[in-house]
């Protein structure tokens, strides 16, 4: 068995990656979390209920932040780190750069420091499609230099990817950047559209919709982003590669409202404000790289992922239901 170090794995997509891999039984986990105050502690310890249980998976509650005394907690000799942890959020990240810039750059570099200091030679990195900021070159190809980020959080995730192409060089450890488009699914962070969305369709609330409704998202289902994940794992052709992780889709953010009133059986009702700074008006994953490196193949459309999510959501609700 391999020993991955994993950061953030109580959160949505990290817990997913989590249970995947304890399934194939080629993976002990370390996972590394610090319960970020961004959303409540109780829906990651709830990501975490069946993980916890499996004694290839352990759980270190510190922060990235507090190296050297981390590593010292951490004596294992590990093959590969994913590393997903960061602080989220386009819009909050305007509000707060430094603490965007401190937690996400600083934390990213004290982790490819350890990695230096243990021989560690795999690391996967998880950024994001906001790195592309408003570009007309679509879809959006990771050949296109002309990044030009347009919020704190983005230039956090760029500045990160260009920390471990100067790790690769120097010390010789392969950084794959994997650039996530809008990943939705079960255990979706509840600060996220769609997660939004259904909690206000099932309350009958109204929906804000941020301009006209025309904004366009390449949605990606989570099962999708832990397949590319996870064969990012293996990956072993070069030293340095930043990677699309996206489902070659997209849908307007209107026809994607109608989508989840089909999913929940529930009439939407809309209010619409100003658009926010720091969102884009379309995102578009070229993805042929992955497919090609990755052998990529997003799987899952829009209608059968929601209808998921929609499955679990319901089950989530009817859970709190009961508790209350």
């Amino acid at each position: 068995m391999k020993n991955l170090l994993l950061t953030g794995g109580a959160g949505f997509i990290g817990s997913n990656l989590a249970e995947k891999l304890l399934e194939t039984s080629k993976y002990r986990i370390t996972c590394i979390d610090n319960f970020d105050t961004f959303y409540d502690r109780s829906i990651k310890e709830n990501n975490l209920s069946n993980l916890i249980q499996n004694p290839n998976f352990k759980l270190v509650e510190a922060s990235l932040l507090d190296f050297p005394e981390l590593s010292q907690s951490l004596d294992t000799d590990f093959d590969v780190i994913v590393h997903l942890a960061a602080k989220a959020g386009v819009r909050p990240s305007i509000k707060d750069p430094v603490a965007y810039q401190t937690v996400n750059y600083v934390g990213t570099q004290n982790l490819l420091e350890f990695a230096r200091s243990r021989g560690i030679k795999q690391f996967v990195f998880a950024s994001s499609s906001s790195v592309y900021g408003i570009n007309p070159n679509m879809p959006w190809s990771e050949a296109d230099q002309g990044l030009k980020p347009i919020s704190p959080y983005a230039a956090s995730k760029v500045a990160c990817e260009l920390l471990g192409h100067t790790y690769s060089h120097l010390f010789g450890i392969r950084f794959i950047g994997l650039r996530f488009f809008t990943v939705y699914g079960p255990k979706q962070r509840p600060d996220l559209a769609i997660h939004k969305f259904a909690k206000m369709l099932i309350n009958e609330e109204p929906i804000t919709v941020y301009g006209d409704g025309s904004t366009r998202r390449d949605y990606t289902y989570v099962d999708d982003i832990v397949n590319g994940v996870i064969s990012a794992l293996d990956y072993n052709k070069s030293l340095y590669e930043i990677i699309n992780l996206g489902n070659h889709q997209t849908i307007k953010l209107s026809d994607l409202i109608k989508e989840l009133e089909v999913a929940f059986n529930k009439k939407a009702k809309l209010v619409y404000q100003e658009e926010q700074e720091g969102d884009v008006p379309a995102t578009y994953a070229d993805i042929s790289k992955a497919q090609e490196l990755l052998n990529y193949n997003p799987k899952t459309g829009i209608k059968d992922g929601l209808e998921a999510f929609a499955q679990w959501f319901n089950q989530q609700y009817k859970n709190n239901l009961n508790a209350g």
